[in-house]
């Protein structure tokens, strides 16, 4: 296996280690051993019961957070074997993407970083980094997964360099990175390690190609609709070529397999278009790049564009989802708001901490135990503490 690794890809025996030192496994590579402890978190398990787009109630087929991870996941193996990477590395990052989300998907990220406002808001990828490292309480000799530097570092730049020139933007960092890095640099300044690049396009060909069968399955939009997409014209068409007869369901679910797979060879094609022009020949090297290495190309980013306004209008902003996201917005600040005002309220395993604690740190506490629940248990609490029918 180690001869088959590419120069620029992440070594696993020259990790950077671990914030708490922990002696090494015998059968286990650190990346290895960092995507067990995610998959085997609380945090993870609860992405269950959370929000892709639709409720997670609203049907058994819709994607919850648990499943677009493990779809993220199954993407970003292929494409770091295909690049020669560590596949485990990129599997561990693609796992925890989505650990910091909120219940109800968008809407509640946007709505508890409204009510955080004046106590240094809140951002789910800030979140994910608190969970790793704070929330997730295991272990006896740490708090958080203690999960290995090249990990963290992918978890929290996988979408670009936070700080410096290369910087999307220009903005604070989320709240407690900047503390965490006081003690622990992830080295904001450069681009992420090419495992934690390709799980970040693993991230935008897993929830554009199931959104868009989400949304269909839906009835948001029509088949016939989306076919006038770049993206899908040309998968609909020669499906439609070799299988005339072919149900509409079938067809529909072969055609975005095809365009999956166009995206999938449409980044690996264009990747190592870039890795050697680069010429990189150490993770170090490709970290110091001035752009990303795993990309689309710029046809192929065009027609995706295209594809999210389309899913943007028609699917992100239809009435249904709308509908039910300004309920979740309601649901999520009637419990913040409670709970800031009655801590006494909260389960005895934060109430102590946050009647004690002075109002920023006390909303802090609250934010984060709104953030870890899912949506069933958001809207069964919301029931509970605000129907004078409902149980205790």
């Amino acid at each position: 296996m180690r001869a088959s690794r590419a120069p620029y890809a992440v070594d696993p025996e020259h990790s950077r280690g671990r914030l708490f030192a922990e002696p090494e496994s015998a059968h286990r590579s650190p990346y290895q051993r960092d995507r067990d402890r995610i998959i085997h978190s609380a945090a993870f398990r609860r992405l269950k019961h959370k929000t892709q787009v639709f409720i997670e109630h609203e049907g058994d087929y819709y994607r919850t957070r648990l499943t677009h991870s493990i779809e993220v996941a199954q993407i970003a193996r292929t494409i770091s074997r295909a690049l020669r990477l560590d596949e485990d590395l990129a599997e561990a990052v693609s796992l925890a993407h989505d650990l910091g989300h909120t219940p109800f998907g968008h809407a509640g990220e946007r709505e508890l970083n409204a009510l955080m406002a004046e106590f240094g808001g809140f951002d789910h990828n800030g979140q994910a980094l608190r969970v790793v490292t704070m929330l997730e309480q295991r272990y006896a000799e740490f708090d958080g997964l203690n999960l290995s530097w090249e990990t963290l570092e992918g978890l929290v730049k996988h979408n670009g360099p936070l700080l410096g020139p290369l910087a999307r933007a220009q903005a604070p960092l989320p709240f407690g990175m900047a503390a965490y890095i006081a003690q622990h640099d992830l080295e904001l300044h450069t681009q992420a390690n090419a495992e934690a690049q390709v799980a970040a396009i693993a991230d935008d060909i897993a929830y554009n190609n199931h959104d868009l069968d989400d949304g269909l399955r839906a009835g948001l939009f029509t088949l016939d609709e989306v076919r006038e997409l770049r993206m899908l014209r040309p998968s609909i068409l020669e499906v439609e070529r070799r299988y005339p007869d072919l149900d509409p369901l079938r067809l529909q679910f072969e055609a975005l397999r095809r365009v999956f797979g166009v995206m999938v060879e449409d980044v690996i094609k264009e990747s190592e278009r870039r890795l050697s022009a680069l010429g990189a020949t150490s993770a170090a090297e490709l970290r110091a790049a001035p752009a990303p290495v795993i990309a689309f190309s710029e046809p192929t980013w065009a027609d995706l564009k295209e594809l999210r306004e389309f899913l943007f209008t028609r699917m992100y902003r239809h009435s249904r989802v709308n509908r039910m996201m300004s309920k979740a917005r309601r649901v999520m600040a009637d419990l913040f708001r409670l709970f800031l005002a009655e801590p006494n309220l909260l389960p005895d395993e934060w109430r102590a901490d946050a009647e004690s604690a002075q109002i920023p740190a006390r909303a802090r506490l609250v934010c984060d135990y709104i953030a870890g629940m899912t949506d069933r248990f958001a809207l069964e609490e919301h029931g509970n503490l605000f129907d004078p029918h409902a149980g205790a």
